[in-house]
């Protein structure tokens, strides 16, 4: 097999749990790229790798629990509520179908309250499946001391990791009333689909105007989004486009432009809307194609209508 081949089919896999791992696309992007190049280089030292598949795996997870360790501290100065990189579109054929739900914004953001290496066992025994001694042969650790790591992580995130009840075509389809309500700044329609308890929370890294914190309630965050609604008609041809976001239910939000302002994802169950992610950091959104600024919008003069 050649080097591309083996990369192609190898790269999928190292992504996922290089993202799974950093909740960011750019440095799961690094991380992948450093792995393949130190194994690039142990080959053309004589070195014969028994397993390319482990190999990577093994590089990807390590460098993965260094690079996260780093931006742990990084994330400490961040401004305002810190929250992943979105993905968007259906999963590449080489990931987890069954890993949907790992993937979304709401499970990436459980999985920071779990230590890096507890995060990297879980991940690579729950999410990917790897048999127990290999998952310590990854992180370097014996087996028993990885059923404890991931045992911890699993009862840490048992009680708050979110559930989806309904099917899939039935989240499309409450998706789309919401973002049609959003859009029309219907707050009735909007509190009818929102969850009592429901939580709403946004990114914009003190890039642009965005929930200095989490909001929560119904009524709260149905007044939020009719307020939002206002000011996005205000600015004028503004559209939603729908969109998996993270394996769940979201939308792309474009300006007049065509230009990418926002990314919102939903977790959807029993019927109703229980929590809103937005990301509109445009240092976030870099990953997607033609990304403008929400405060463009924001601060815009009424739109004129001929």
């Amino acid at each position: 097999m050649s080097t591309s081949q083996l990369y192609d089919e190898l790269r999928p896999r190292a992504f996922a749990i290089a993202y799974q791992m950093l909740g960011s696309v750019s440095e799961a992007e690094d991380v992948v790229q450093e792995a393949f190049l130190r194994m690039h280089q142990t080959q053309r030292g004589g070195e014969a790798i028994a397993s390319p598949r482990a190999y990577v795996a093994t590089l990807v997870t390590r460098l993965a629990i260094d690079q996260l360790r780093s931006a742990r501290v990084r994330r400490e100065a961040y401004v305002g509520e810190w929250l992943p990189e979105p993905l968007a579109g259906d999963p590449s054929p080489g990931e987890h179908a069954e890993a949907a739900d790992s993937l979304s914004l709401a499970v990436l953001v459980l999985l920071e309250t779990l230590t890096p290496q507890q995060r990297a066992a879980f991940l690579l025994r729950e999410v990917f499946q790897y048999p127990y001694p290999e998952v310590a042969e990854i992180i370097g650790t014996d087996v028993d001391t990885t059923r404890h790591l991931v045992a911890r992580a699993r009862k840490h995130l048992r009680q708050r990791r979110p559930r989806y009840h309904a099917t899939r075509q039935q989240q499309q389809q409450l998706a789309g009333r919401f973002f049609a309500a959003v859009q029309e700044g219907d707050l009735s329609a909007l509190e009818e689909l929102l969850a009592q308890d429901v939580a709403m929370h946004g990114d914009g890294g003190g890039k642009v105007p965005a929930l200095g914190r989490p909001l929560n309630g119904r009524q709260q965050v149905a007044r939020v989004l009719a307020a939002m609604a206002r000011v996005l008609a205000r600015a004028g041809g503004v559209r939603f486009h729908p969109a998996k976001v993270n394996g769940q239910p979201g939308a792309l939000v474009f300006d007049a432009r065509d230009l990418l302002v926002a990314v919102i994802g939903l977790d959807i169950a029993d019927g109703h809307v229980q929590t809103i992610h937005s990301v509109v950091n445009p240092d976030k959104l870099r990953h997607f194609d033609r990304v403008g600024n929400l405060g463009d919008l924001v601060n815009a003069k009424p739109a004129q209508n001929d």
